[in-house]
């Protein structure tokens, strides 16, 4: 099944508002094609942390829609992200959350993206026609 959200931010609200209807249509989806507990839980935290950073980071250059497009498998779901905000790849963000360090040492930043690459798999990006499309695959199990 395949389904789409779109979220229109809107100035000054608080980026955490558009987070119930997220955990909503993830719910929804995975209820209407019987996802296991753990990928409900992992769609969720990655969708929150991205949609939190494109919110956060993306609303200064003039962010004004998302579209968060969500295709299930049977263990899997493809998850495609696409907003107008500034380009932004989180791939190739350089900025490390020193998991190797104590959390004293460690440097603000990056540990959600992080935590993204460790969920997910099988992850894209590409800025086309003023967009940042990112796609990724969050699996059962993994």
């Amino acid at each position: 099944m395949r389904r789409s959200l779109n979220i229109t931010p809107v100035p000054g609200a608080a980026a955490a508002e558009a987070l119930p209807r997220i955990v909503a249509f993830v719910e929804e989806m995975a209820e209407l094609d019987d996802w296991a507990p753990d990928l409900v839980l992992r769609s969720n935290l990655i969708l929150e942390e991205l949609i939190l950073n494109t919110l956060t980071h993306g609303r200064t250059s003039g962010l004004s829609d998302i579209e968060i497009t969500l295709e299930s498998g049977p263990d899997s779901v493809a998850i495609t992200l696409v907003d107008d905000g500034a380009a932004f790849d989180p791939l190739t963000d350089e900025t490390s959350p020193g998991t190797d360090l104590p959390l004293q040492e460690r440097s603000i930043g990056g540990l959600g993206l992080h935590l993204v690459r460790t969920m997910a798999e099988d992850l894209t990006y590409q800025h086309a026609d003023g967009k940042n499309h990112l796609s990724l695959v969050a699996r059962s199990g993994a």
